[in-house]
């Protein structure tokens, strides 16, 4: 029987490697014996991935006994196991694969693939064998398998392309779909979106209903539908609140808002950025024809298995159509008052509010500061099959059980106002009001709170103080505000120090003083140096702080006589509840925000 020469070369090599092993440890252990010593100790067998996993937390022993008792079965390896069985994931599974393999473990996608490079292997040779080429350089050649190890198949893939074969670990589930993948006529990796799955984005027929193959007709086909389903993606993946598409004169410029703070993402060209702007449009259900009018609407999709409603908005500018998607990704978020950060002492008081059987309850704070989401958890915690609620709100983000939202519509003449008479005679328990915006929303929602309704609402003032004193500005009578109100919270949202750039540092005393700072100055503070996990800002995530104002009857006293909101001030310092600006200092004392992030949200004297 004749060799090929790489089968040939490969074994030589091998068995070279054995014998020049076997010569260095027989060398080591005469000189031990020459010299006396012990020789030296076997080598340890490596970890399995079970125990490995266990080690780690990532599975518990009753799924890895699960897993083993199904891989005999079945005959699959432990990691494919795992995985069907989904107690872990690719990103879990991999590296310990990596490390106990010796080769490199990768999660595949399309931007590890070169299209001219995958054809090497026809496609009915990958299925067969269960392997993919992905790339090449310098002539030799790299591909997935399940099996690193395998000499047989790797000489196999080397006598079929004539290279010499790189290995690198995939698992075979993901080797089938990229296989499936990448022979398609019409494969190629886009720079943009290489990392991203297929179905990675799926529209809900049953909220939108699409003619895709008309859509790729009018926006020049795939490219462009990936590229709007990436920015969906990736805002979401990185907890985007909205996404910013706007116009320029030489490109677009796509923004995400990342914690309260706008960051650049990409540039796409300029002679795409219509279409971009029209696949949205037929998303939302908008007339694409029309681009000389503002235009709203929302569309449904499913992104990581996962239903997340988009918010859309048109704005025509003098260079082209700006278009923003406000993300609302309820899994996300939590409607749970106890999980809002909400210190205990407040948090009792907040609750005692929402058990009233009526009255006026407000939180106060400016846009994007997590208003409705307190709405919202207060509804949540006191709604039962017991109690009607009903809302009026624009527009409605988040749908709930057991209450009925209202919408306010311009067109149809449907304003908080008129909104609100219709509610009141629908035998309502408790009234949730959006926005008190005017003066006739205002006296409806305190005439409301006066004649049996808990009645809850935003407004959007600094603090709990100017909220009282707002509502005297729009026509609201003193007595009737103090009789009719229970409480108001002020609330903001601070970002969070990054735990990746985290350092520490000691505050100037003028900065100190500047956030009226009564505890020792030689304490330590964190700020985030920047990094590539928070974007250069230093900061991930955010936190609430609130300032909830109960009304006693002192507070009730001072509203009747129609007090300053500087008077409201002092009192709310004298009798020692907690401002925004305390809560702000307490968590960078807890060195979870920095203290110039305080004074940025806190600071509005």
């Amino acid at each position: 029987m004749t060799l090929d020469p790489l089968t040939t070369s490969r074994q030589e090599n091998a068995v070279e490697t054995r014998l020049d092993a076997a010569l260095d440890a027989l060398a080591a252990a005469v000189e031990a014996d020459t010299e006396g010593a012990t020789p030296p100790p076997a080598p340890k067998t490596p970890m399995r991935l079970g125990q490995r996993l266990l080690g780690e937390n990532l599975v518990s022993p009753e799924d890895l006994s699960k897993a083993l008792e199904l891989q005999a079965k079945r005959g699959l390896k432990l990691g494919e196991t795992l995985l069907e069985m989904g107690v872990a994931t690719e990103e879990d599974l991999l590296p310990h694969i990596e490390s106990q393999l010796s080769v490199p473990a990768l999660r595949l996608r399309e931007g590890l693939i070169d299209p001219t490079v995958v054809r090497t292997l026809d496609r009915a040779f990958c299925e067969r064998h269960g392997v993919l080429a992905l790339f090449k350089v310098r002539g030799v050649l790299t591909v997935a398998l399940d099996d690193p190890n395998d000499l047989d198949r790797l000489d196999l893939v080397e006598r079929t392309t004539g290279l010499r074969v790189t290995p690198i670990f995939a698992f075979r589930a993901s080797i089938d779909r990229m296989i499936a993948r990448a022979y398609e006529d019409d494969f190629q990796v886009d720079s943009v979106t290489a990392d991203m799955d297929e179905s990675a984005v799926e529209l809900q027929a049953d909220i939108t209903d699409v003619d895709l193959t008309a859509v790729q007709d009018m926006v020049g086909g795939s490219p462009v539908v990936n590229l709007v389903n990436y920015l969906i993606l990736q805002a979401i993946r990185r907890s985007a609140s909205d996404i910013h598409i706007e116009p320029s004169r030489k490109h677009g410029i796509v923004r995400f808002r990342i914690d309260g703070q706008l960051v650049e993402m990409i540039r796409p060209r300029r002679d795409i950025y219509p279409a971009v702007v029209s696949r949205i449009k037929v998303m939302a259900k908008l007339d694409i024809a029309e681009q000389r009018k503002p235009q709203d609407g929302r569309c449904q999709v499913i992104v990581d298995g996962k239903e997340v409603d988009l918010r859309v908005s048109t704005l025509p500018t003098v260079i082209g159509e700006k278009v923003v998607l406000r993300v609302l990704d309820k899994q996300r978020l939590t409607f749970n008052l106890d999980e809002l950060g909400i210190p205990p002492l407040q948090l009792g008081e907040l609750k005692q509010m929402m058990a009233r059987p009526y009255g006026l309850v407000l939180v106060t704070g400016p846009t994007g500061s997590g208003k409705t989401t307190t709405l919202y958890s207060a509804i949540e915690l006191i709604k039962s099959v017991h109690t009607n609620i009903v809302t009026v709100e624009d527009p409605v983000e988040y749908q709930m059980e057991l209450v009925n939202q209202v919408q306010v519509d311009g067109i149809r003449d449907l304003t908080f106002a008129s909104a609100l008479r219709s509610i009141l005679r629908q035998d309502p328990d408790v009234i949730m009001i959006g926005e008190i915006r005017d003066a006739e929303t205002a006296k409806v929602a305190v005439q409301a709170a006066l004649t049996g309704h808990l009645v809850l609402s935003t407004l959007h003032t600094n603090d709990s103080a100017g909220a009282v004193t707002r509502m005297v500005d729009m026509g609201i009578e003193p007595y009737k505000l103090a009789a009719a109100l229970v409480g108001v919270v002020a609330q903001r949202l601070v970002r969070m120090v990054c735990p990746h750039c985290r350092t520490q540092h000691y505050a100037t005393a003028e900065m100190l003083q500047t956030l009226h700072y009564e505890g020792d100055f030689n304490q330590k503070f964190s700020r985030g140096e920047g990094c590539r996990a928070c974007y250069d800002t230093g900061y991930r995530g955010r936190i609430g702080v609130y300032e909830v104002l109960p009304t006693d009857a002192e507070l009730r006293r001072m509203v009747a006589r129609d007090a300053s909101s500087d008077a409201l001030r002092d009192w709310i310092r004298t009798s020692g509840l907690p401002t925004l600006l305390h809560g702000g200092l307490d968590l960078a004392t807890r060195e979870v925000t920095s203290l110039e992030e305080v004074a940025r949200v806190t600071l509005f004297d």
